[in-house]
């Protein structure tokens, strides 16, 4: 590989990084609560953040999501040499899969202005509800694909074709997601830092080697 090429790789790969800083700088001022009452079925934790917080935490977040995409494309071309076809598809699954997380980031800030609604008094059950089936619905299909991605990210970079070693293949991000949940569960304390942005840590830290790898090229 010529040394353009290599810088190509390494630059994409950077991209991505810069996303998953982004996106979860973003991600934690609209989420983070210091009692940690994370939930999917309550938005009790959006009461620690004001409105202000959440604003910038937006701002943050959805200009960061598209860098995304050009995370995915580093990925596509780290796994072409194993199976091009294979590797573009799990690109079209990763870009996919980020506009849905961009469209479903977009609307956090209104949810937690709503919260902030309902502690007035106002009654707002309804529009809360609707909020629930328009975009937390969203979320089954981000993980559906960061699961599919990580499959064939798994098998692609097994074949020792990629540009990945092999041991790689155990830091894709649905493994590095689960450990997320583990932390959280094991050390509490740490943990309550690590699950407001999980799934940015996990391309964070997927990004990282990449790069590392992308450079010994």
């Amino acid at each position: 590989m010529n040394d353009k090429n290599n810088q190509y790789l390494v630059l994409t790969g950077l991209v991505g990084l810069v996303a998953a800083i982004l996106v979860g700088a973003g991600e934690f001022l609209l989420h983070y609560d210091p009692l940690a009452r994370f939930s999917e079925t309550s938005y009790d934790f959006m009461r620690a953040a004001s409105d202000q917080r959440q604003t910038v935490g937006h701002f943050i977040g959805v200009l960061g999501v598209p860098l995304y995409l050009v995370g995915c494309w580093h990925m596509y071309l780290m796994l072409k040499p194993a199976n091009q076809t294979w590797a573009f598809i799990t690109f079209l699954v990763g870009a996919y899969g980020f506009i849905m997380g961009g469209d479903w980031i977009s609307s956090r800030a209104s949810i937690g202005a709503l919260i902030h609604l309902q502690d007035t008094g106002l009654q707002v059950d309804s529009l809360v509800d609707l909020y629930r089936i328009r975009y937390e619905s969203l979320l089954t299909i981000i993980r559906v694909t960061t699961f599919a991605l990580s499959l064939m990210f798994i098998g692609l970079t097994l074949t020792g074709r990629s540009h990945y070693p092999k041991w790689a293949a155990i830091f894709n991000p649905i493994v590095l997601l689960v450990l997320s949940f583990v932390v959280y569960a094991i050390a509490p304390a740490i943990g309550k830092y690590v699950m407001p942005i999980a799934l940015n840590v996990a391309f964070f830290i997927f990004f990282s080697i990449s790069i590392v790898q992308a450079r010994k090229l």
